[in-house]
């Protein structure tokens, strides 16, 4: 799949699992992940792994996937702001959001937020965008063992796939089942321990203010 050296990449981000990684990196680091910079440590490290010039090694796909409430809800919870920056982040690296509407239903006196489709909708679109662009690396930023099928299809495709997770909640937020069928799994809690310069690099400081107005969107 590879010619003349070039590197084809496909992301797709678990919005859920990327907000948690970001609540977490805001309790402990007071930052938040730089997009930019996390696509480009993907292609440089992946250019090493393969041999080939940086410049060589490209994201054609990325994509990402969250439920969110409809405007009168995110403007009565005060999220509008917040969603639209987070969203101008997205689009500044060519990242194609995928949205599905959240509803909050009663149950036992307390309200709960219900995601439905958002797993499925990302399985699918994985795999149909792998089968027609014949990507050399697919990267999945989730931890969610629902998707251990989805591996199992692309790897079924001979495409290289790459967990690539931050665990810093401490939850267990990782399936053991998706990380046994990746097989290649890159921990950013671990690599930024080893490398401390590579925190530097992904991470985006927050000011003090900044951070108590940013909420749990991120």
């Amino acid at each position: 799949m590879c010619m003349l050296g070039y590197i084809s990449i496909g992301i797709f981000i678990d919005g859920g699992y990327y907000a948690k990684m970001n609540r977490a990196l805001k309790a402990q680091e007071s930052s938040i992940i730089r997009v930019r910079s996390l696509f480009d440590y993907i292609c440089n490290r992946l250019a090493v792994e393969e041999g080939v010039d940086p410049s060589d090694c490209q994201i054609t796909e990325a994509h990402y996937f969250r439920g969110r409430f409809r405007v009168r809800e995110a403007y009565d919870k005060h999220l509008l702001y917040n969603e639209r920056k987070f969203e101008d982040s997205l689009i500044e690296n060519d990242v194609v959001f995928h949205y599905k509407h959240l509803k909050e239903v009663e149950r036992d006196g307390k309200t709960e937020v219900i995601e439905k489709g958002i797993d499925v909708w990302f399985a699918l679109e994985a795999y149909e965008l792998s089968t027609f662009r014949k990507f050399d690396y697919v990267i999945l930023i989730t931890g969610d063992a629902d998707h251990e099928m989805l591996v199992r299809k692309l790897k079924a495709l001979k495409i290289k796939t790459i967990l690539l997770t931050w665990d810093l909640a401490h939850l267990d937020a990782i399936s053991p089942l998706l990380r046994e069928e990746v097989g290649h799994h890159w921990e950013l809690s671990e690599l930024t321990k080893e490398d401390p310069s590579l925190k530097r690099h992904v991470l985006y400081s927050l000011r003090e203010p900044a951070l108590s107005s940013l909420g749990n969107v991120f």
